[in-house]
């Protein structure tokens, strides 16, 4: 069987860092660890061949090779998946699809022609998928009905299927599941509430075969809580320590985890031995009441302030999410969220508005309620949408209050005054990794700053005065340092993209909303009428 694995493009959005990968000579910030799990799954007699349409088009010769089609991806890649589909059918190829929003969402690739849908995790049905080739059956659909799968069974994924050079990060799952029950996240809705996580030896074992293939750059832990099991996060990173040390530190690690971590010392100093450099926490909002409302109690127990500062001075970059929309949320919220980023000096924090996830605890609550739009405004968690909901204020009055806290997070002073403040308070790693001379592609992205961020433009004299600032207090965060004034470049381009793209939704919005009400008969007929009936 020869198997053609394409993975849909994703939109430009506030992860893709384009204009800062541009300057590394890289195309794509990750890969796609599910497609080359999915990869490792089936029977290895099969021959593979993956085209991420991130970085390059499938072309006819991979088309005529293939005797199978597998597509899989998430919701904000729901457009490319689709049509990738009718692409291949119109080519008369068998085609499998699978992933997190088909899972969610099934009933888009069916009417789009997929013949097999593989949903849920892959481990379960994946197998059930080959068996039912070996049986010569054209069509099915795969579940699991429930059944969560032992991951320390999955197989090491088929990193050698990737073109390495192309990606600036790698992924690598340590666990799947969340312990908690926030009402907007769909990541228990998939995996459930209980993490599951590999064995020490197995992770290892992963990042060993990266090693081999060559990988020297950072690796992002894309469990979804990395510390949803504690204990066995901790068993994991006590043998990662000394695995990390043994090779000299090839690797920087980063993660996602709750804000939670902040309470456990221990915790962070095995990830800080362990090169952990960055975390991204789900802040949400500053405003406590939302967090209950939303379920997110355990950002509720202690001061979200403080957890930051806390992560931060033990050597971890803090990443954060924010999202304006609530229910009962009250006015200003845009401006509650600059203030906590501002006064925290987060330098990547991620807003956007609230959309309600398919067959998350909100989803189901809005639709009881009557307040899901229509079809097409099926949440797509991307930066530059509405929400998919109505809201308990003005969309008009959320929206604006949401373009400007992402305009003004973004605008050049206040971006490179929080990377400065925030790296100046860290913690330098106490891991000495072995002097490397930077090469051509890094010494030309280094000089393309300084001439953007330090001559072009008025940041001038606040980038020269930060960076010898830097150089001189805390000279061992200069790369990191310099990495994060890099990320700007995408961040100027991509704060414009979403000032423009909600504005002219939300005029559309406001449009329709006009000729709604026009439609509607004034009140005093349909008083009237009331009184004829009567």
């Amino acid at each position: 069987m020869r198997v053609l694995l394409l993975y849909p493009l994703f939109p430009k959005s506030f992860w893709s860092f384009d204009k800062a990968l541009e300057l590394v000579g890289r195309k794509v910030a990750m890969p796609p660890l599910g497609m080359i799990t999915v990869a490792a799954i089936l029977p290895q007699t099969w021959e593979f061949r993956l085209v991420d349409r991130n970085i390059r088009f499938e072309t006819e010769a991979d088309w005529n090779w293939a005797d199978l089609v597998i597509i899989s991806g998430m919701i904000v890649q729901k457009g490319d998946l689709l049509d990738l589909i009718g692409e291949a059918k119109r080519r008369g190829k068998k085609v499998a699809a699978g992933g997190p929003y088909l899972t969610s969402v099934p009933e888009a690739a069916l009417k789009a022609g997929v013949d097999f849908l593989i949903l849920d995790e892959g481990e379960i049905t994946l197998p059930l998928f080959v068996e039912a080739l070996e049986r010569g059956e054209t069509s099915g659909i795969f579940r699991a009905n429930g059944v969560k799968p032992d991951v320390t069974t999955t197989p090491i994924p088929r990193y050698d299927l990737l073109d390495l050079n192309a990606y600036g990060d790698m992924s690598v799952q340590f666990s799947r599941g969340c312990p908690f029950q926030c009402e907007f996240c769909d990541i228990i809705v998939l995996y459930g509430r209980k993490p599951r996580t590999k064995t020490p030896a197995q992770l290892l074992a992963e990042l060993q075969t990266l090693y081999d293939l060559g990988w020297r750059r950072t690796i992002f832990m894309v469990d979804d809580n990395f510390i949803g099991n504690k204990r066995n996060v901790k068993l994991l990173l006590r043998e990662l320590g000394p695995w990390m040390a043994e090779r000299g530190y090839p690797f920087r690690f980063s993660t996602e985890a709750s804000v939670d971590l902040a309470q456990d010392q221990e915790l962070l100093d095995l990830m800080i031995a362990a090169n952990f450099s960055a975390v991204f926490v789900g802040i949400e909002t500053p405003d406590t009441d939302s967090l209950a409302l939303t379920q997110k109690f355990q950002n509720t127990r202690n001061s979200l302030m403080e957890a930051v500062q806390t992560i931060n001075r033990a050597g971890l970059r803090v990443m954060a999410g924010f999202i304006v929309g609530f229910d009962a949320e009250k006015s200003g919220a845009g401006d509650r969220i600059i203030d906590f980023v501002e006064a925290t000096a987060i330098p990547q924090a991620m807003v956007s508005m609230l959309q309600a996830l398919p067959n998350t605890a909100l989803w189901h609550r809005l639709k009881k309620e009557g307040r899901l739009l229509e079809e097409d405004k099926e949440a797509n968690i991307h930066q530059a949408t509405l929400t998919n909901f109505i809201p308990t204020r003005p969309m008009d009055e959320i929206a604006r209050e949401y373009v400007k806290c992402f305009w003004e997070l973004y605008e050049p002073h206040r971006y490179l005054g929080r990377v400065y403040r925030h790296f100046l308070q860290m913690k330098p790693s106490p891991n000495h990794k072995k002097f490397k001379m930077p090469g051509l592609v890094e010494i030309r992205a280094m000089l393309t700053i300084f001439w953007r961020q330090g001559i072009k433009r008025d940041t001038r004299f606040q980038f020269w005065y930060q960076l010898f600032s830097i150089l001189q207090k805390n000279p061992r965060v200069f790369e990191s340092y310099l990495i994060n004034c890099a990320h700007f470049e995408h961040f100027l381009e991509y704060r414009q993209i979403v000032r423009n793209q909600i504005e002219a939704q939300l005029a559309e919005y406001l449009l329709n909303e006009a000729e709604s009400q026009t439609q509607k008969p004034p009140l005093e007929l349909v008083a009237a009428s009331s009184t004829v009936e009567r």
